[in-house]
């Protein structure tokens, strides 16, 4: 059976695993705001593990498309109170950030997992982690936040993303990251169009296969499911469950997610009720 490094942790991937998503930020594009401080980002934290959450992911920053950028201070400042207050929840602990430096402070804090959007390109990044005992996740985006969803062009999307997620995992174990501490994200809204996250959801059964390591898919609440629905995000539950099930047939390991207990009553009743290997 196939397992996940994870700091403190030993994550079994015999079924998929819920990372339920901590945006301790003013202006992350669904739940901006509604947990911007200690308490109410470690009260929310608290009720998605009540409601089925094996990984919380904790971020100080938006990086929804046209999102500014935060400093490294007010980044700091957002995440490290609430890692220390969750530390004994008895969960492994993500942050979620591209800043070395940010990086730094969340291992000092106890973190379990560095989910990086950037692939731990920042200087010193890779360093960081693979000096620590933390699993990592690495993505695929094309250019900034700020501006990565202003024509997105692509050869070949589904070659270009495999690619470039076999040259950061193979970075990462030259690096001396083992293979159980690595996860691989496909980046769905980052630097995508609909047609383009269309084309790499189908093909994650053969990119998994060509990359032999687990993948995490992040499209809860995303514009993808908004531009398919003609639904805004405050009404984007269902299609983010429905997708999360597609996932998960499709073979991700970690399904990164707002809505925790409707993912996790679909995923029990998908796993139920499917039958054998199918």
């Amino acid at each position: 059976m196939q397992v996940l490094f994870c700091g403190r942790f030993v994550l079994p991937l015999d079924r998929p695993l819920i990372m339920g998503i901590v945006n301790v930020t003013p202006d992350s594009f669904f739940d901006g705001g509604r947990h911007n401080s200690t308490a109410a980002a470690v009260a929310h934290a608290q009720k998605l593990v009540a409601d089925g959450a094996d990984i919380l992911d904790v971020g100080g920053e938006s990086t929804r498309p046209g999102a500014p950028e935060v400093s490294v201070n007010e980044e700091i400042h957002r995440v490290v109170p609430v890692l220390e207050a969750l530390r004994e929840l008895g969960v492994p602990l993500s942050v979620d950030t591209r800043k070395p430096e940010v990086m730094r402070a969340a291992l000092a804090a106890g973190v379990d997992l560095v989910n990086d959007i950037a692939a731990l390109e920042g200087a010193g990044a890779l360093e960081q982690v693979a000096a620590s005992r933390v699993a990592v996740c690495l993505m695929h985006k094309q250019g900034e936040p700020r501006t990565m969803q202003e024509a997105p062009s692509y050869a070949d999307v589904v070659t270009e993303v495999t690619d470039y997620l076999a040259r950061r995992r193979d970075a990462a174990l030259r690096a001396g990251i083992v293979p159980e501490r690595i996860l691989l994200d496909p980046g769905f809204g980052f630097g995508k169009t609909l047609e383009q996250n269309v084309a790499v959801f189908q093909a994650m059964p053969r990119m998994r296969e060509i990359l032999g390591f687990p993948l995490l898919v992040g499209v809860s609440r995303k514009s993808m499911l908004g531009q398919i629905t003609e639904r805004q995000v405050g009404e984007r539950m269902p299609a983010s469950v429905a997708a999360a099930l597609l996932a998960a047939q499709a073979g991700a390991a970690v399904i990164r997610v707002h809505d925790v207990a409707e993912t996790a009553d679909a995923l029990k009743i998908w796993h139920a009720l499917r039958g054998g290997d199918a």
